[in-house]
Formats: structure tokens, C-alpha cells, sequence
């Protein structure tokens, strides 16, 4: 009897195990199928984008100041005011930003930032500046800026030089007589020849009286650029005059002159690189803009008065 009970309870232990194992065997098909896979691989890709501050965009009523965030706006702080901000001061400077991002928000929300050219110029200048960040260029080889001199040959020329003597009249001295002075006083230079001593000759004035063999702006910068300019068609190795300047009459002795040359590479080396460097730039945002308009489909549309004038097709 006592076996035969045994026996009994093992088949009711060995079919209660069978009917608890259904379940599970169940639970593993319903883990083998992809649909639950995906929908469990969504759910954790949100709480993970919830988590990391992800769902905080312009379109969320999320708002999430990050660390990151904080951080930039302490630097930020210090780089202006020369110390790190109190903890006042940041948490003026959190609610600054946080009523920032809301204004930022609502005023998409609202439309407030289509139309509007200040806008429109500020995301030009942020693509166009991004661009520039990720297409660093190297430094240009000797050959290239020597063909781009050689494309541009117009550009880059040194600067002609001048030496002068010259002999001042000052107008509001001598009057209506002004001219009539500076000719007889011009007479008087030619008689005494090229090497006249011109010390105590005309009016005073804090010009100098001779400049050495320098570069045309620099005379240009001193008497003025119309001055500069008259010198280079005076002709040399005579006194001459009067030349006018903003500062009166000058009776003047071209003693060198070195008229302009095409430059060298090692001369404009600094110029040349710049100019070649932007030209790149250019054309490397133009390329990104026609690439970006792949996307798009432009139509413009006859104004009015195109229409009316007939030009237009």
C-alpha cells in the first residue's frame, strides 16, 4: 500500500511539473518574436532619449539644462567678468536661459521666426560658418599661389617710390597773391639748380622739406593721395610747380623715382595667400549651395513689371 501511494503521488508531482512548464514554454515563444523585440527596443530608445535630455527640442514642453549647458554658461561669465559667478549669479544666469529657450519656442511656434530677414541672414551666416569648420583647407603650395599670380597678374605689383625735396606756400599767408608768389619763388629755385639750399625758402611748416626714396603711400599719407598722385607725372630732375595739396602750394624737385613692377611671390607671398585662400572658401560654399539645391525646386515667378516691359520669355 505504501508503494502503491508513493507511486500515485510521483504521478501527480511528475504532471503538475508538466502543467506549470506550458506557461513557460509559452513565455519563450512570445521572446522569440520580432515584433516584441522591436517594441522593446523602442521603449528602452525612449526612456534613454527622455533620459539624456533628447525629447527637450523645440517642439517638446521639455525644457532640460544640461550640464554641459551650465557649464558654458559659467565659463561664459568668467571670460567677461574675469572670476568664476556666484550661486546667485548662475542660477540668474539658468533662469536667463530657460526664459530664453521659452521666448526661442513660443516664437516658433507662434511663426514668429518665418519672414523675417534678420533671422533668415543669422541661419545663412550659422550654415555658412559651419561649412567653413568642416572644410578646413591645407596651406596652398608655392605652386598654386604661383599660378594664381600668374591668373591675376593685375593684382600684384610693388609699390612705386618716391624722393622729393620741396619748398612750401601757405595760402592763407600770401592771399589772392598765393600762386603769383609760389611762381616767382619757383624761378628763383631754378636758378639756383638742383642742389639749392631751401632752409630758409617759403613758409613754415611742420612737412618736411626732403623725403628719401620711400613707397608711394607713404608720401600719400603725409600730403594727402591727390599730392601723391600729381608727384608721379611731374617729370624728375627739375623743380617744378606749384603742386597743390589739402595743405597749400609746393613748389616740389623729384630726386628718384621707381616706378611700379609685377611683384615677386616672396614680395606679396602674405596678399597672394589670402586672396587665394578666400577664392577657395568661395568657391567651396558655392559648391555647397548648388549641392543643397539638388534638393529643391526653385520657380520664379514674372514680376509685374518684367511682365509689362515684355523682356521677360
Amino acid at each position: 500500500m505504501q508503494i502503491t501511494n508513493d507511486t500515485s503521488e510521483e504521478h501527480q508531482n511528475s504532471s503538475d511539473v508538466s502543467s506549470a512548464a506550458k506557461p513557460v514554454k509559452n513565455l519563450k515563444w512570445i521572446f522569440r518574436e520580432p515584433l516584441v523585440h522591436f517594441l522593446a527596443l523602442g521603449a528602452l530608445l525612449f526612456l534613454f532619449f527622455q533620459w539624456t535630455g533628447g525629447g527637450s527640442g523645440t517642439g517638446s514642453k521639455h525644457i532640460v539644462v544640461t550640464r554641459a549647458e551650465i557649464e558654458h554658461l559659467a565659463v561664459s561669465f568668467a571670460r567677461t567678468w574675469d572670476r568664476p559667478p556666484s550661486e546667485a549669479e548662475l542660477k540668474g544666469l539658468i533662469d536667463d536661459y530657460v526664459k530664453e529657450e521659452v521666448a526661442t519656442r513660443e516664437g516658433i511656434s507662434m511663426g514668429l521666426d518665418r519672414d523675417d530677414v534678420i533671422i533668415r541672414r543669422r541661419l545663412r551666416q550659422k550654415l555658412e560658418f559651419l561649412n567653413e569648420g568642416e572644410t578646413q583647407s591645407t596651406t596652398p603650395t608655392d605652386a598654386e599661389l604661383q599660378a594664381w599670380m600668374a591668373s591675376h597678374p593685375d593684382s600684384y605689383h610693388t609699390e612705386p617710390k618716391l624722393a622729393f625735396r620741396q619748398v612750401y606756400v601757405n595760402p592763407e599767408k600770401h592771399g589772392a597773391a598765393a600762386k603769383v608768389d609760389a611762381e616767382k619763388l619757383l624761378t628763383r629755385l631754378r636758378s639756383a639748380g638742383l642742389k639749392a639750399s631751401i632752409d630758409h625758402l617759403g613758409d613754415p611748416t611742420m612737412l618736411p622739406s626732403e623725403q628719401p626714396l620711400a613707397p608711394l603711400f607713404d608720401t600719400a599719407r603725409i600730403f594727402g593721395d591727390d599730392f601723391a598722385q600729381r608727384l608721379m607725372q611731374v617729370t624728375p630732375g627739375q623743380w617744378t610747380g606749384p603742386v597743390e595739396s589739402s595743405f597749400g602750394l609746393h613748389l616740389v624737385l623729384i630726386t628718384n623715382r621707381v616706378a611700379s613692377t609685377q611683384a615677386t611671390l616672396s614680395q606679396v607671398r602674405e596678399l597672394v595667400e589670402r586672396d587665394f585662400i578666400a577664392d577657395r572658401k568661395k568657391r567651396e560654399l558655392q559648391s555647397l549651395y548648388d549641392k543643397l539645391a539638388e534638393k529643391y525646386t526653385v520657380r520664379v515667378e514674372q514680376s509685374p513689371q518684367t511682365t509689362k516691359s515684355g523682356t521677360a520669355p
